[in-house]
Formats: C-alpha cells, structure tokens, sequence
C-alpha cells in the first residue's frame, strides 16, 4: 500500500510539473504572438531591415514581406521601384503583380566564376522571345551556355529548374539586358559581356551613321568568316525569297536606313511592323554579328499579323506587291496624323498628272437621235465632253512607277529557237511623257500619264507577268538600262522647278536592282545593290553574297529597280 501511494503521488507531482509546464509555455507563446502584433499594429508601414541576400527562404521574413508594399502609388498608377524587378521570386512566371510583394534588392557581383562557360557560338537572338517550354513571351531569359530561352528566375521557374538539371548557371534578360548568375540569383556586371548586349539589341549613334557609306572594313564573325556590314545574307525560311529582295532593296535607301538605325525616330510608333522592321535594319547595318548572316523571322511574323497572312511563310509572292504593301504600311503607320508625312513618302512620293477619257453615258444613249451637232463640247468641272468623250485631269500620288513591256513574238526563227526581244528603257517610259495613250479594259477608258514632281528615289517595277483563266506567263524581254546618269528630261517633259534658283536634278543612278530567274511559277528572286563606300556591285540571293561586274547588272530579266536622284 505504502508502495502505490509514493508511485501515486509521484504521477501526479510529475503531471502537475508537466501542466505547469504548459501552461508557462503557452504564455510566453501568447506573449510573442502579443508582441508580434503589437510590432505589426505600432508600424505598419515600417519596411523590415532585409539583406542583401536573395532568395531568402526564412518564412518569418516571407510573412514580413507580405506587411511592406514594395511600390508606390503616383497619380493613380502603381509605379516600380528602381530595385523592384518583374522576375520576383513570389510571381516567377511573371504573370501578375503579387499585392506586397517585396522590393527584393539583387547582389550585383563582377567576380562570376561561371562567365568561362558563356558559348558565343550558339547565341542567335533573331527568333522570337518565346520560352521553350511554355511558349510565353514574357519575362523570357536567354541560357547564354547552349542559346535556349526559359522563363523566369524564381525558384519555380524553367530557367531555375534548368539551371540545376543542366548546370548551366549564367542568363541574360532579353528585354533588360541585365546578366543573372541562377541559381545564385546575384546580377553580374562585367564588361566582358557587352559584346553580347550588343548583338542582342544593336545601337548606332549619329556619328556612326555619318561612317556608315564611307566604311571599307570587313567585319569578321565568331566562325573566322568576313561580312561586309549592310551587305549579309537573309535567311530564306521557306519561299521567303521575294522579302529577301525588298528588304536588300530598301536597305540601299540611305535617308530610310538612318531613320531606322536610331530608334528613338520612331519609339511615338506603336506598331509591331515598324519595330521589327527597325530590329532587322540594325541587325544588317551591325558591325560586331557574331554571324554573317540574318535571319529575318521576327519581321516575317509581323508581316503575316499586320498583312492578316497575305504575305506569309511558305507561300511565294511577288516583290512588287509585298514593296507595295510594305511602303503603305509603315507610312500609315508612321505618320502622326492624316496629313502628315512620313520618311516614306520624303523617300519614294512623286506626283502624276493623269488625263482619264471615258465614253459619255449620257451622249452615249442620244446617238440614236440626230438633235446634236457633232464635235460640239460642253466644259463642266474640271471636264471636257463632246459628242462621244469624256476627258478628266487630276493629279495623283505615287510611290513607284509600272512600266509595259511589248509583247514577245509568238513564232521561232528559222533556227527553230525563241527570239529573246530587247527594248530600251527609255521606250518603255514614255508612258509618261503626257501624249501616249493606254488602254485600261475594266473601265474601259483611255488614259494618259506625265509626271509632275519627280521623286528622290524612283521605282521603277517591269510588268513582266500576266495571269489570265489558265494559266499565269512572263514575259522574258529583256530591258536595256543604263547603271549610272539615266537623263529623265530627255525622253519624258518635266515639269519647271518651282523656286527661283533651283535646278531641276533629272539625273539618277541605280542602286537596287530585282531580277528573276526561272519560270514564272517556280522561278527565284535575287537583287544586284550597290555599295557606296567603293562603288562596287554585289549579287545577293538569300544567304549568298558575291561581289559582281556592272555589266553583268545589265544582262538579267530586271523585274524592280530603285533609282536613286543626283544631288
């Protein structure tokens, strides 16, 4: 008896030391939770002192975060912080905006024992930011060890997780340019690495733009290759040749290729076509590729969203109709209002004065009766009428100019081969010197062109295809032009300068010309342009590149040709 009643008493002084024991304890953990209140209620907007570290994983300091607004409101609009970046470790995705999230600052280090496995060889920034694994466009890192595009760099992002799995540890934002070592998180800031902000996101000053036609080096590639800037090859996608040209073409036009060298010409512009046109233009025009070629996607998915697929990959087209196109659509967009200008319309816009001569409906249904005399006319505005004609004048724009070749002959010779016919140039422009009349059938009328303001650079495209019920033909005459001095005022009437002491420049000189070869259905499109620093002629068809003689410019079937005015 004596035994249980001591083991009894010892189970319960043991209870009530361990009752006593939670008891004590849950006080001080009321007391904390008191405290912590009382610290949260006393400040709120207190921000927490946080380190330098990133990533901290500590849940204390995660529940603090989520207490401090990590931005400010301005006039309505919640506006970032200079440390606060859209790769957050709280939205890794950066989908959204978490409400408080943290301004996590990021340790800037230069000493980056990672910066030896950067491969230059396998960087190419010409295709879209999308990540590889999502697909998304936002927030997209590039791997600068094998060239892949991930998402993010929160813990639970594709480029974190890749960062493990492959060991590949050094990444750069495509849109801040700003280097990251993963899964360390610190920014790395070494000169080293501009080589590649530069490839990334090309940039010329004014200076440079000045050196631009009178530079003779060659630039040499990662691969050991010589490129000569503003003369690389575009990549053909798939029948994306007739771009190719065009692009090649408009690259000769130097006020165009200086307006889109300096993006801050065009940051008013919220068009998708005109930055991606401006993209590629520096990307040609660059001096430090890492390769001597460009590949013109980005622009391509422009063309084909802007142009409701139109213009789009895999399905071939003419030049003229994408130059067309094109030329309208950055004005359009471009310009600031309705009557304002672009550097389009400065480049290409010329004036014609059109006399249009359609049969007279209403005289037309009185020639049954004799009541009028014939020849008699009848002035209403701006319009002549007589008994059987219509005559209308007006002026109009225009941004290049059609040319009609002659018909070729249909029998062979007595060698049993087609005649190859040859016209000159200035026969075939005289469809605008004001007197030769054309013949439209729908509507039918006569027409007669004379050109009143003559442009800085002409267009001049060759009609050489024609379509009818069957089946599509070319026409393979070939035009005899001359490279340099083509003399306007001799073979079209000009109009008068309209300033005292201003000389009238009818003189051009080539820079630009767009052959075909082949059959009219599975032909190819190369361009003959000229480079101005040594005057010397390059033949270019999609990657291929190669210096050729100006008379061998002459020899092909031009289909478009770009003049450029004598100053």
């Amino acid at each position: 008896m004596l035994l249980w009643y001591n083991s009894r008493n010892c189970e319960s002084e043991g209870g009530g030391k361990k009752m006593k024991a939670k008891r004590e304890l849950g006080d001080s953990v009321d007391g904390e939770q008191d405290l912590k209140r009382q610290r949260v209620v006393d400040s709120p907007s207190s921000p927490p002192e946080e380190s330098l570290v990133p990533y901290n994983d500590d849940e204390d300091d995660e529940r603090r975060a989520l207490n401090h607004i990590g931005s400010r409101e301005e006039d309505g609009h919640r506006v970032k912080s200079e440390e606060e970046d859209d790769e957050d470790e709280d939205d890794p995705y950066g989908l959204g905006s978490t409400p408080g999230r943290s301004n996590r600052q990021v340790e800037v280090r230069r000493d980056c024992p990672y910066l030896d496995t950067v491969n230059r060889q396998v960087l190419d920034f010409d295709f879209e930011k999308f990540c590889s694994v999502s697909l998304l466009n936002l927030n997209v890192y590039a791997c600068l060890v094998c060239g892949k595009y991930y998402q993010g760099r929160g813990k639970k992002s594709h480029a974190y997780t890749h960062s493990l799995e492959a060991g590949h540890h050094v990444y750069i934002n495509l849109r801040t340019e700003k280097v990251y070592c993963l899964p360390d998180g610190y920014e790395i800031n070494d000169p080293s690495l501009d080589d590649i902000r530069h490839v990334l996101y090309p940039r010329f000053s004014r200076e440079q733009l000045e050196q631009l036609d009178k530079n003779k080096q060659w630039s040499r590639a990662l691969d050991g290759s010589d490129y000569l800037p503003g003369m690389v090859g575009l990549n053909n996608i798939q029948k994306t040749d007739f771009v190719n040209v065009t692009i090649q073409s408009l690259m000769r036009v130097t006020p165009l290729r200086n307006f889109f060298l300096i993006p801050e010409n065009y940051q008013h512009c919220r068009s998708q076509l005109v930055h991606r046109f401006g993209e590629l233009t520096r990307k040609i025009w660059h001096a430090r590729n890492f390769k001597g070629q460009v590949s013109p996607h980005e622009f391509l998915q422009a063309v084909m969203k802007a142009s409701k697929k139109r213009f789009r990959i895999g399905v071939q087209c003419e030049p003229v109709e994408f130059m067309s196109w094109l030329l309208n659509t950055l004005h359009a967009d471009l310009r600031t209002s309705k009557k304002s200008s672009s550097i389009i319309h400065k480049c290409f816009q010329g004036e014609l004065e059109v006399v249009k001569e359609t049969q007279s409906k209403a005289i037309s249904e009185k020639k049954e009766s004799d009541g009028e005399q014939n020849g008699a006319l009848k002035i209403t505005d701006g319009q002549i009428e007589n008994n059987n004609v219509a005559a209308e004048t007006y002026r109009m724009p225009f941004l290049m100019l059609g040319l009609d070749l002659p018909e070729p002959p249909l029998f062979k010779d007595v060698m049993e081969k087609n005649i190859i016919p040859q016209v000159p140039l200035f026969n075939i422009l005289k469809k605008f010197d004001g007197e030769m009349v054309t013949t439209t059938v729908r509507p039918p009328a006569r027409m007669r062109y004379r050109v009143t303001k003559l442009p800085q650079y002409l267009i001049l495209h060759m009609r050489r295809f024609t379509k009818n019920n069957f089946f599509r033909e070319k026409n393979p005459t070939l035009v005899n032009f001359p490279v340099k001095n083509l003399e306007l005022k001799d073979y079209i009437p000009l109009p008068a300068p309209t300033k005292e002491n201003e000389k009238l420049r009818t003189k051009y000189d080539l820079i630009a010309n767009v052959v075909h070869d082949g059959k009219p259905d599975e032909g190819f499109y190369r361009v003959f342009v000229q480079r101005k620093s040594e005057e010397l002629w390059y033949e270019m068809q999609d990657l291929h590149v190669s210096e050729t003689l100006p008379q061998m410019v002459a020899l092909s079937e031009a289909y478009m040709q770009i003049y450029e005015q004598q100053q």
